[in-house]
Order: C-alpha cells, then structure tokens, then sequence
C-alpha cells in the first residue's frame, strides 16, 4: 500500500493555508475530502476540526485516480489499484475516543501493472471502470488478468503500450460510461504531445462521436443536474458542455492547471495544480496568462462563477490529480498495512456473526 521511502517527509514540507469559511463549508455540508497528489505520494484527507482545516497526508506510490462506493474506495496507483472498506466500528477504536465517523481498512490490491491509471469511476452494477493512459483504453478488472480493454478511440488503430491520445478523464451517466477526454486526435507514439495547447477532445463513447475538438488539455468529465461539465486544464477552468450546439461556456477561471473535480450542491471542488515549466506543459493558455501558480483545492459557485473558499498547498506539493467529496463523512481515517487495528480487525458476514460470542462483537 504504501512505501517505507515515501514516509518520513518532513511535515513542513506539507504545509498549507486556507480561507477561513472552508472548515465552515465542509461541517455544514457534512463531508470531507480526498485528494490524490502523484507528484508529492500522497493521498490526503481534508476535515474540519473545531473550526480548522486538518489535513492529513498518507503515503502511496504514485496515487493518481479516485472511486467511491459506499463501503469502498479504490486507488490507482504506479502499478497498481488499492481496495480499502469502511469499516466504522473500527473507527471507534481509533484516538482520541469519538472523534473519527469512518476508517477504511485496506481490503485488497489488484495488480494491472504501469498502466498510467487516471481516472476511474464505479458503475451502477459495482463494476470498476479505469482510464487506461497507455494502453489509450478504459477498461475493467476481473481476477485473471491485469486488465480488460473495454473501450477505446476509433482512431487508435490497436493496444499500443504507448498513450498515443493521452486519453485522461471519465466521466458516467446513469451509472455507466459516457463521456472521456483526451489531449490529441493522434495514433503515433505521444503523438498528442505535439498539439496539446488545442488538441483536446471530449467523445461520447456510445457513439463515437466527437463532441468538441479545439480544447486545451481537457479533463474529469461530468455529468451533474443535468448538464455536462469539464475542466479545460490548459486554461485553467470550470466549463459547462452544450452538447446539441457543441460549444463550450467557460463558468471561471482559476490560477492553476485544473484537473479533479467533484461537486455538492450548488459548489464545484477543483483540484489546483502549479504545473512545472517542461516540454509537457508550455505553450498553454493559462501559462502564458500567469507566470505563477497555486496548488491546492478551489470552491466555486457554479451559479455565478465565484470562488467561494480554497485550500492552497505549498512547500512539497505541487500538483494535485484527484479530488473526491466523502459525503456524510466529517472526519474518516484510512489506515495502512502495517496498522495495529489492521490486524486485529475482522469482517464476517451477518450470518457468521451469529456464531460469534456476544462479548468479541463489536
């Protein structure tokens, strides 16, 4: 689950600061936040704590996509997808008494090998589906094989281990796939590289059809009250889709590289990221609109456009890939292998229950 090397960061390397309403925001909304960073091996968790924002780092390798669904939650990683459970009775057992409402205990991991994982989402039948960057594929997982292509662009002409498109983002509707992006319309080795400022697509994987070209490296596709929604990463923002006239309407701008996006009530979570001044990431919108940029988690309004809250990292993190809302979760805790109470913790089916004695359940 995690790697000894990628533990002993210094916390002040980990540091942040924040508005004062987002402890407010989140108790009142009555959740919490997941946020995966590749760049810095973290997953964190974001709570409110009497009035302060509590952020929690804990160490994967590579953590990149995120899904949730109720009791699980599962993680990509560099080689790798991690199945943690909820488990809440253990949660009673965690210090200091009362405070944790949630613990995910890891359950099991599944190797698919360094596939690139990006995005991931589970279906309405708690079937897994991943974005496949270098096999330019979504797919499943099933227990004989690393990985199981379900779907891929027409224009990638066969399973090349070389993300020809840089497919990237996921996004369901009724409780399957519909909608992906991709940074480029290309079947050569990196090929999206080459017109990535607009290169981007957003495909609807039911028909094929290209429903907008001319992006800047588009990403987390979503489909919520009735309208689709993506980030325009290249150009740091939020927009809503018309799929009927094709066009594309930018809600707001933010001062970062967007990617990771979940949403409560009228407010959309977007994840922030600096991007670093390489090949990949010149050449875009926003950095020749900003010279500097922030990391973190922006709130924004969807009604008016607004920014209503942020969390902004600095020191060692830098780039953010995933954000996931926990609802109705104030403050859970997720706890790794080598974990005491993972030991010592068990899950029965309730009829197995029945022949446990009354004083060792719990």
């Amino acid at each position: 689950m995690s790697d000894p090397a990628l533990e002993n960061q210094p916390a002040s390397d980990l540091r942040s600061v924040h508005t004062t309403n987002f402890p407010d925001l989140l108790d009142k909304l009555g959740i919490s936040l997941a946020v995966s960073t590749y760049q810095a091996n973290k997953l964190i968790l974001v709570r409110a704590e009497g009035g302060a924002l509590n952020t929690h780092f804990i160490p994967f390798k590579k953590p990149m996509g995120m899904a949730i669904c109720h009791p699980r939650l599962a993680l990509g990683t560099a080689s790798e997808v991690c199945f943690m459970h909820n488990v809440p009775s253990v949660a009673g057992k965690l210090e200091p008494a009362g405070k944790h409402d949630a613990c995910y205990l890891p359950h099991h991991l599944q190797v698919t090998g360094n596939i690139d994982i990006h995005e991931m989402a589970w279906g309405a039948d708690k079937q897994l589906w991943l974005i496949n960057t270098k096999f330019s594929c979504l797919c499943t997982l099933d227990d004989e094989h690393s990985f199981v292509p379900r779907w891929r662009p027409p224009f990638i002409s066969a399973l090349y281990l070389e993300d020809r498109c840089h497919l990237n983002g996921l996004g369901m509707r009724n409780g399957q796939p519909k909608y992906v992006t991709m940074l480029g319309e290309t079947d050569t080795p990196g090929g999206w590289r080459a017109n990535k400022a607009d290169g981007g697509l957003l495909m609807d994987i039911d028909t094929n059809a290209v429903l907008l070209r001319g992006l800047s490296m588009p990403h987390s596709p979503r489909w919520y009250n009735d309208r689709l929604w993506l980030l325009e990463s290249g150009n740091g923002s939020i927009a809503q889709v018309d799929e009927k006239a094709g066009k594309l309407k930018t809600i707001a701008q933010m001062p970062g590289f967007t990617r990771g996006l979940d949403f409560c009530g009228p407010l959309a979570f977007i994840g922030l990221s600096q991007i670093r001044e390489t090949a990949t990431f010149s050449g875009l919108p926003i950095t020749n609109r900003l010279k500097e940029r922030t990391c973190g988690v922006w709130v924004v309004d969807l009604n008016t456009g607004q920014t209503v809250a942020f969390l902004r990292f600095e020191g060692s993190v830098q780039e953010i890939f995933a954000v996931q809302i926990l609802p109705g979760l104030r403050f859970p805790e997720i706890l790794e292998w080598n974990h005491e109470l993972v030991e010592k913790s068990y899950v029965l089916p309730p009829e197995a229950l029945k022949d446990v004695p009354p004083e060792h359940q719990e």
